[in-house]
């Protein structure tokens, strides 16, 4: 949830005008695709997408991996892309905001992200984010929900769960959304030290 924000910038396109002779002779005609292909090609993408993921978790949950930051930046970047480009045009926007601490206008571009776009995980966890920033935990945690329910193995929004538990009082819930940050995510800081700190208190056993 926390910490991955940069600063993005974007812009929209405008559309001119169309030259004397209408769209058909502005456009040349494409090529037929074979019949039956058209429908296929998202979810074509989509399964591609889904196992470049699959890979990059693999590769994140390798002990032994001294690559680990460059993969979570490209699992960061596979949650920040949502399939469509005047979407990405929000998120990027939100995440200008966010990161000026212009926490309003980032929730304006969330919300409409969202209505949009309700399976984009990651649009919930920006909005997460924003909700913790402001601290609003109520809010903040069933955003997060949200976004487990889309993507199960988002080890930034467990972290976020686990600071937000953490700081309820929630020593027991923080120590087990730490312990799941790590399982898919065993170089991640903020979980280690978490599960350092709590597992001694909670049931009195060391990592």
């Amino acid at each position: 949830m926390l910490a991955h924000m940069p600063r993005a910038e974007a812009q929209v396109d405008g559309s001119g005008e169309v030259p004397d002779g209408g769209a058909e002779a502005a456009m040349p005609e494409s090529p037929a695709l074979p019949e039956g292909l058209m429908p296929a090609l998202p979810e074509a993408r989509e399964a591609a997408r889904k196992a470049q993921l699959d890979a990059l978790f693999d590769q994140l949950a390798d002990e032994q991996n001294t690559n680990w930051e460059i993969v979570q930046a490209q699992i960061l970047r596979q949650w920040r892309q949502s399939g469509s480009p005047s979407m990405d045009v929000l998120m990027n926007r939100a995440l200008a905001a966010i990161e000026v601490d212009d926490f309003d206008t980032a929730l304006v571009f969330l919300n409409d992200l969202i209505r949009l776009a309700p399976d984009f995980a990651e649009a919930w966890n920006q909005r997460a984010t924003v909700h913790f920033l402001r601290r609003d935990y109520g809010r903040s945690v069933a955003d997060i929900e949200r976004v487990l329910m889309l993507e199960p193995r988002h080890f930034g929004a467990l972290s976020g769960l686990g600071i937000i538990l953490d700081r309820l009082g929630n020593e027991a819930g923080a120590l087990k959304a730490f312990r799941r940050v790590l399982e898919i995510h065993p170089h991640m800081p903020g979980a280690q030290e978490g599960v350092k700190r709590l597992s001694p208190e909670v049931d009195g056993r060391p990592i």
